[in-house]
């Protein structure tokens, strides 16, 4: 059985991610610490199409979890050929004085187990020479933002490393696609605490709309999509104003009270 592994599926872009692949009538495999809400987005996602919908509770942040996730998809004989690796948060604030145990579990879900899943389905999917993998970055990875520094960063790896894949992986038949969503309507928010942030409401964008793009850019094996226009000028803009100036923005809109 060939199915679709998403993690961070039991809310916002991952919940999206299961539905409308489910649409496309795809078997899935979902991820995610919460083991209720995984089993009502499972249930849902097996009424709009998904023939079957796994799902895996795992706290992706533990470094042995991706190997377990491994294991446990490879003993019940199901082929992962599309890869959603939604799963991470962002914190905000002063870096000197946030805990330090929720800036490095941020780096382990937001990087290390992105990189973990990648390398263990990766190979399946080069020898059946078909598969997609979708790594969710954010507009944030093309400019430092102060007050959300180990956020934007975790993001800039994701970007990079994505494209770097999407390069290796020319002519295998398996496509790698950094989406990268502006500020989208999810939990992300009220987790980060910055729902008093100053992006304003009008950029916002809903979450049916970036997975919807996001599948389509993979279906047609881009490297990179940025979600939004107004999001696309802004981000490519960073590579051109002086670095000063895109900290000093960046930093003005999400100081708020940190």
């Amino acid at each position: 059985m060939a199915a679709a592994l998403i993690t961070g599926a039991s809310s916002g872009l991952g919940e999206e991610f299961a539905l409308q692949l489910a649409r496309a009538k795809r078997e899935l495999v979902l991820v995610a610490r919460r083991e209720d809400r995984l089993r009502d987005v499972a249930d849902r996602a097996k009424k709009v199409g998904a023939p079957s919908a796994t799902i895996i509770s795992s706290n992706l942040g533990r470094a042995e979890a991706a190997y377990e996730i491994h294991r446990q998809v490879t003993a019940a004989q199901i082929t992962v050929d599309y890869l959603v690796n939604n799963a991470g948060f962002g914190t905000h604030g002063n870096f000197a004085q946030a805990p330090l145990d929720r800036e490095i579990e941020q780096i382990n879900l937001n990087v290390s187990a992105l990189v973990a899943l990648t390398r263990l389905f990766l190979p399946g999917m080069v020898a059946a020479k078909r598969g997609h993998i979708i790594n969710v970055a954010s507009t944030a990875a093309f400019q430092p933002v102060p007050w959300m520094a180990t956020y934007a960063a975790t993001k800039a790896f994701v970007l990079n490393f994505s494209e770097a894949l999407s390069s290796e992986l020319q002519g295998t038949g398996v496509t790698v696609l950094a989406l990268c969503p502006g500020p989208t309507r999810t939990e992300f928010q009220q987790v980060a605490g910055v729902e008093d942030s100053g992006v304003p409401s009008f950029a916002y964008m809903d979450a049916a709309t970036v997975v919807r793009q996001g599948i389509d850019a993979a279906r047609r094996g881009k490297a990179l999509r940025i979600n939004g226009l107004v999001n696309s000028l802004m981000a490519q803009s960073t590579r051109f104003a002086p670095r000063a100036l895109v900290r000093r923005i960046a930093g003005a809109m999400f100081r708020g009270d940190a």
